[in-house]
This record gives structure tokens, sequence and C-alpha cells, in this order.
């Protein structure tokens, strides 16, 4: 039987049901999969209880994955797999106020993974172990619609501009301190193109998010209100889909249009998440 897509919103997002990811599928199913996620960018899988190696074994058919970064506040550095937790070893509730929970609030600004890197991600790939029985939802923006409604002048003002990207800058919006030198030295400033079009399709987006900190040649300000600006653009209502977990979702999405957030959840319920992520490449 092949897969069953359904759309969730107008612009993006579907699910996928009738597959089994916890077992290896066939090269029909994986290739309807990696064609739907190029035309709907959000990809959800109901009722897929993962472990971390069949979660590993999926995300590979994509490509190569990336470790996770080496900041002392995210834990588990040089993995394949980030666990997003407010669990502790010991199996309590992380109070909110651990500088790892505070450090883990940059996940509720509208992103998009690892455009602070030179060569930023294509896919992540996010199991939900444990979920909250209220709050903790990921909101996601397409950057490809809200770029597509945008008129010819504005596309064309765009076109050239060169975006850079910074992880301190983002997380300093948090707080000054959360990163030392020695992760402002693992992850110095990257140049990223505004606008990016899809390789496969040849579908053009935006390319922004928290991690935009300003455009190259521009005054500081100046670059920092347009990228105000067009973010607040393509978090306008009608380009978002905002997943309510249940346990054992698998969200997939495309970090080179889709922007994404986590929500606040009452701090006393567990939230396990583990994450892969893939890696993209220089294309724009």
């Amino acid at each position: 039987m092949p897969i069953r897509i359904k759309r969730l919103t107008e612009n993006f997002a579907a699910e996928i049901k009738d597959v089994n990811l916890c077992e290896k599928i066939s090269m029909r199913d994986f290739s309807d999969i990696k064609t739907a996620f190029e035309e709907y960018s959000i990809l959800v899988f109901p009722n897929q209880p993962l472990t971390d190696e069949q979660q590993v074994v999926f995300s590979q058919r994509f490509g190569d994955l990336e470790n996770t970064i080496n900041s002392k506040q995210q834990g588990g550095a040089g993995k394949p797999v980030t666990v997003l937790t407010n669990v502790g070893k010991n199996g309590e509730v992380i109070a909110p106020e651990d500088r790892r929970m505070v450090f883990n609030t940059g996940n509720q600004m509208w992103h998009t993974d690892s455009s602070f890197k030179l060569i930023p991600a294509m896919m992540s790939l996010l199991s939900g172990r444990e979920v909250p029985p209220e709050g903790g939802e990921t909101e996601f923006a397409s950057m490809r619609a809200a770029y597509e409604d945008l008129d010819n002048y504005q596309k064309s003002e765009l076109e050239q501009l060169i975006c850079v990207h910074d992880f301190a800058y983002s997380r300093s919006l948090i707080d000054t301190s959360l990163l030392d030198r020695e992760d402002k030295y693992e992850l110095p400033p990257v140049r990223q193109a505004m606008i990016r079009k899809n390789p496969t399709n040849r579908r053009k987006n935006l390319f922004l998010g928290a991690h935009a900190s300003y455009i190259e040649g521009w005054p500081l300000e100046k670059g920092r209100t347009l990228i105000k600006r067009l973010n607040k653009h393509i978090t306008d209502g009608k380009y978002i889909y905002k997943h309510s977990w249940k346990r054992n979702d698998l969200v997939i999405w495309d970090n080179r249009c889709a922007l994404h957030r986590g929500r606040p959840w009452q701090r006393t319920y567990r939230r396990v998440m583990h994450r892969t992520t893939v890696v993209g490449s220089m294309t724009v």
C-alpha cells in the first residue's frame, strides 16, 4: 500500500500515513517521502516509537548528519542525536531557572537550525519521546510562501543581499553571558544569502530568523530593521503551522525554507525530544 499524504495547511505541511519508520522502508516509499518533503517542507509522521538507532538510520537516508555543537550548555557534544529535555540524569524535572533551561529558551525564538554554520542544515527530524499533556507545541513558518507573497519590486530589492548569521548574537538576546569565548570561537559569524533557491524544484524563499544579525554593507540598525520587518512578515499567521505533539510523533522540516520555534509549557511536566539534523549544502 502506498503512503498517504494529508495536507495540513493551504501553504505547506503534510501528514504522512501508512508507513512504519521503525523498519527499513522501501525505495518507493522513501522516494515518495522525499518528494513530499520538497513539496510541503514539514512532514508529520504519527505513532513512530523510534529508538535512537532507528532515527539515525532513517535520517541518514537523506544525507550526512550533523553532530551537536560543543557548547557546555548543550551537553552530548559530538553525537548525531541531540536530546532536548527538561529531565535530569536522575529523572528529576530541571528547574526553569537552571542555566541549561535558560540556554534552551533560545529555541522559543523563530529560527532555522544551523543557519549560523557555513553550511546550514537541510533537514531536522524531531521525535517526541515524552510530551506534556498541554503546551510545548512547535510552530513552523514558511519562508517560501512568505517570499512568494512579496511583490516583484520587493523581491528584486532583496535578491543580492547578504545576511550575517551569528549564534552568539541570537543567544545574546537572551543573556549575554550564555556563551563563553570558546563557544564563540567554535561558531564564528557566517555569510548567508537572504534569498535561497531549492535545488530540486527551484522555488525561492527568504532565509532569515533569529540568527540573522545584520545585512552586509548596510548600517547596522537599518539592516536590523529590515530583518525584523521581514521576520514579522514570515511569521504572519497565514504562513504558520502549529504542531501539537502526541507521544512518538516524528516531525521533519526543511531548514532551508522554514522557520520554527518551540512554545512554552508548564515546567512540572516532563518533555523529552530527540533530534537529528541532516547537513545541507552551499547551494542558494
